[in-house]
């Protein structure tokens, strides 16, 4: 009886990625007892969370007597304004307008498509195949379907932008898009951004950016176009249409801290702020306190690059002699080709070595005939170089 009274729509998510690997490496039997297990499915940041940030963080526990301002503190959305300026390299956004501080990426991904999407209209919802789940659950529960745009190898695992039906953009609210990417790592360029801002213009539809991994890449000197910065290259200033999302997760280590933002079209972030008043999601001053000293400290970022980069160095030599290896061009992710099914790889790969990863097919949906993320698996390396090492010693063992 008490079912009849729940949200129907519900009923439509898919089970999460790491509950199907669950029921998956439960039929694998038990690993070899002398091999330790190193777990390489999860995208959780493993670096020690930098002292500026914990430092700040004690510094600031007078701030739990106080109720937390939905919009933020000034001085977070000032320093967010000041590292997006920073960043990119461009007009400093306004942070009276332009930012929202945000209990993660993950929340407000989430949050976000339940403000833009209008359930009465048959809306869809485009996302990226592989993806992060989020996305598909933020479109079924708010009245939406997701249409999903698979990526090509030969697209650098972009998208062909242009190949969607006319008839699926006229339905289409809300794209939501990935760069750099999971699981690929591919960067969207300024020519895919000017095509997908046309293509916004022209179907009047918004535009998700998660930039979670935008601070995660390998040449100093090269840094990863972001949303913003596309739009400000391509005249968009008043960054029409678009909102971009970011978090101190992967950039700083601190996954548990839940602190991100939201920025861009002001309208937008006004609609999403009246969303969030009654919502209740609501940073904590010393969260806040702490967010201010990560965002103003690159050095420690710096350093968690380095550490990356190592470990990116040390594992695809090793198995670039076994399997077909592509280096990302930015986050921790390797996304491998596997010489069979992905799930058997990743099943017999457990049994006989105690190192688990994550089958592509998990992270993506079977659209337009074809499961994108079939035989291949997400590597992620977040555990410490030695163990990644260790790991990637074992899975070339296996292959031979």
């Amino acid at each position: 009886m008490a079912s009849t009274l729940m949200n129907p729509r519900l009923g439509a998510l898919h089970p999460y990625p790491f509950e199907k690997l669950r029921q998956l490496l439960a039929q694998a039997g038990t690993p070899p007892p002398q091999l330790p297990p190193i777990n390489l499915s999860i995208g959780e940041p493993k670096h020690a969370t930098p002292a500026v940030v914990t430092q700040a963080m004690q510094n600031a526990m007078g701030g739990l007597s106080i109720y937390p301002p939905t919009r933020g503190d000034a001085p977070l959305r000032n320093a967010v304004a000041d590292w997006i300026a920073r960043r990119y390299g461009i007009a400093r956004p306004d942070p009276e307008t332009q930012v929202l501080p945000a209990l993660g990426s993950r929340e407000a991904l989430f949050a976000f498509a339940q403000t833009v999407v209008d359930p009465r209209a048959g809306s869809l919802v485009v996302c990226p195949n592989p993806f992060y789940q989020i996305y598909e659950g933020a479109a079924l529960l708010a009245g939406a379907q997701p249409w999903f745009i698979n990526a090509r190898a030969d697209l650098n695992f972009g998208y062909d932008w242009a190949a969607v039906p006319a008839d699926v953009w006229r339905k289409t609210s809300l794209v939501f898009v990935c760069s750099p990417g999971n699981p690929a790592g591919n960067v969207m360029t300024l020519d895919e951004w000017k095509t997908l801002f046309s293509l916004a213009d022209k179907h009047d539809f918004i535009i998700a950016a998660d930039e979670c991994y935008s601070e995660i890449y390998f040449n100093e000197q090269d840094k990863p176009l972001g949303a913003m910065q596309a739009a400000a290259l391509l005249g968009r200033s008043d960054y029409s249409k678009l909102m971009c999302f970011s978090s101190l997760s992967k950039r700083s280590n601190v996954p548990g801290m839940r602190s991100g933002f939201v920025a861009g079209d002001a309208a937008l972030i006004k609609q999403f702020l009246l969303y969030r008043t009654y919502h209740g999601s609501a940073i904590s001053p010393v969260v806040s306190q702490a967010s201010i000293a990560a965002w103003d400290d690159e050095a420690h970022v710096q350093e968690n690059r380095r550490m990356y980069r190592e470990k990116f160095d040390a594992v695809v030599p090793l198995l670039s002699a076994k399997l077909k290896v592509q280096r990302p061009e930015a986050g921790f992710y390797l996304w491998l080709e596997t010489p069979g099914p992905d799930t058997d790889f990743t099943r017999e790969l457990y049994a006989k070595t105690a190192v688990t990863v994550l089958p592509g097919s998990f992270l993506a949906r079977t659209a337009h005939g074809v499961n994108p993320g079939a035989n291949r698996v997400r590597i992620a390396l977040v555990a410490p170089k030695e163990q990644c090492v260790e790991a990637a010693h074992r899975i070339a063992h296996f292959l031979s």
